[in-house]
């Protein structure tokens, strides 16, 4: 994938706390040579996503998988995301600084009803499209879960599937799901049926609203 940090590095003199986008944790993990990656993003700066326990949690379970590469996605402050959009530079993620949209996976977990703008936000920085039925065969599966899941029709329209339940196990068969249909060179709607076989996982396209029971 693109490293995006030469175009990212002479922007961070110009905002503030410049930090929260350095890959410069503790115990960081990057894995370069993975041939699967997932992205996991928390609709927030990183101040406040870095506190959550979910991410952390399916980063590490997820980690577990063979050849899959793991990284972290927060959503940049009013002043880098304007200087961003100045010079076409997507979102990216923390630990490779690479753009968002060319992981395999993008994980979002949607803490509270608040959260669902900023989740659009940071779809239009990474040149995602809002809409699921919008993306082509090139553009990361973007997979919905956390509290707001448990209602998730609000926000249905946004994603190709949406996780109702605990994630922990579940986040390791929709990986393995998608990167097993990748191998097989299944069609993303072919993947999408495969994804809804996994327990838990609903997935909006396949299925057709209807109001007054008709």
């Amino acid at each position: 994938m693109t490293d995006l940090w030469p175009a990212l590095e002479p922007l961070l003199r110009r905002i503030e706390r410049p930090a929260r986008y350095l890959n410069r944790e503790w115990g960081l993990v990057h894995d370069a040579d993975a041939t699967f990656a997932v992205a996991l993003m928390y609709p927030d700066t990183y101040e406040i996503g870095q506190a959550n326990q979910a991410i952390a949690i399916l980063a590490s379970a997820l980690r577990t998988l063979p050849d899959t590469a793991v990284e972290r996605v927060f959503l940049p402050w009013k002043d880098l995301s304007d200087l961003m959009r100045q010079e076409d530079l997507p979102l990216f993620s923390l630990e490779s600084c690479a753009p968002v949209r060319d992981f395999d996976v993008l994980g979002i977990t949607l803490p509270h009803e608040l959260a669902a703008t900023n989740m659009l936000e940071a779809l239009d920085l990474a040149g995602i499209p809002l809409r699921a039925s919008a993306r082509g065969e090139d553009e990361p599966f973007v997979i919905g879960g956390g509290p707001v899941a448990f209602n998730p029709e609000p926000v249905a329209t946004f994603f190709d599937a949406i996780l109702i339940g605990e994630g922990e196990e579940a986040a390791l068969e929709i990986v393995s799901a998608i990167r097993t249909a990748r191998e097989r060179g299944l069609s993303r709607p072919e993947t999408l049926d495969a994804l809804a076989q996994v327990s838990g996982v609903y997935v909006p396209s396949l299925y057709r609203p209807f109001l007054d029971g008709k």
